[in-house]
C-alpha cells in the first residue's frame, strides 16, 4: 500500500482527511497512533516530532506530509481523483481555503478546548479558557448560519475541502455546543453533511471508539446507534 494515514479514531482532524481520501475512493491503509503505548507514540515523534495527527506516508516517494489541509492538497496534487476538493479557480481556490481554517481554527480548535479540559486532573482546569470556548463557537455558529443561508456547500454548489473541514468540527462541537434553537441553515447544513456517504463510513468506523469520548452522555442516539 503506498499511502499510510496515521490516525486515532475519535480526532476531528482525522475525521477531515478521511472524508477527503472517501470521496475519492484513494487507496490507503490507516495506522492508529497509540499514545498510550511508549513504542507506538515513539515512532510517530520519529515521523513527525510535533507529535499531531493525522500524518500521510507516502511510500512510493518516502514523503511525510502532516498537517490536513496540506495532506489534502498533496492528495489532489499527487493522487488525484473525480472531486476536485480544491477547485482550479485562484478565487474559488481562496474561499475553500479560508472556509478550511475558519472550521479549523474556530470550531475544531475551541470544541477540543473544552473536550480536553475535562480530562484534566482535578484542581487543574480552565474555566476561563472553556468559557472562551464556548463564546468563541457561538460566534462561529452565527457566521456559519448568515453564510449557508444561500449555499448547498460551504463554498458553493460543490463539495470541497471546507466542507471536509465542517462535518468533524460540527459534529464534536454541536456535542459539546449545541446549535441555538432559532438556526434553521447550520442545522440544515449539518444534516446534508451526515448523509453524505463518505461522512457516513467515517461515522461508523469510528461508532466502536464513542465510549470513549469524553461527552458521550450528551451524543444523540442516532449517531450511536449504527449508521446505515
Amino acid at each position: 500500500m503506498t499511502l499510510t494515514l496515521y490516525i486515532h479514531p475519535l480526532a476531528s482532524f482525522c475525521h477531515k482527511v478521511l472524508i477527503a481520501l472517501y470521496e475519492n475512493g484513494t487507496p490507503f491503509e490507516a495506522k492508529i497512533v497509540d499514545f498510550g503505548n511508549p513504542g507506538s507514540a515513539a515512532a510517530h515523534l520519529d515521523r513527525w516530532p510535533v507529535g499531531k495527527i493525522p500524518v500521510l506516508h507516502d511510500g512510493s516517494s518516502e514523503r511525510v506530509i502532516p498537517e490536513t489541509t496540506i495532506i489534502i492538497d498533496y492528495l489532489q496534487q499527487h493522487f488525484p481523483g473525480p472531486v476536485r476538493l480544491i477547485p482550479d479557480d485562484a478565487d474559488a481556490q481562496l474561499e475553500v481555503r479560508l472556509l478550511d481554517r475558519f472550521f479549523d481554527l474556530y470550531v475544531s480548535v475551541p470544541m477540543q478546548k473544552i473536550v480536553t479540559d475535562r480530562l484534566r486532573p482535578a484542581g487543574h482546569n480552565d474555566p476561563h479558557g472553556v468559557a472562551e470556548a464556548h463564546a468563541m463557537l457561538d460566534q462561529a455558529y452565527g457566521m456559519i448560519e448568515r453564510r449557508i443561508s444561500d449555499r448547498r456547500w460551504a463554498a458553493g454548489d460543490h463539495f470541497t475541502m471546507a466542507d471536509c473541514s465542517a462535518w468533524p468540527a460540527l459534529f464534536f462541537a454541536s456535542i459539546v455546543h449545541p446549535f441555538a434553537d432559532d438556526y434553521r441553515h447550520l442545522p440544515d447544513y449539518f444534516e446534508r453533511l451526515s448523509w453524505r456517504p463518505s461522512v457516513k463510513r467515517v461515522l461508523a468506523e469510528a461508532q466502536p471508539y464513542f465510549e470513549l469520548f469524553p461527552y458521550r452522555e450528551a451524543m444523540p442516539k442516532r449517531f450511536i446507534d449504527a449508521v446505515g
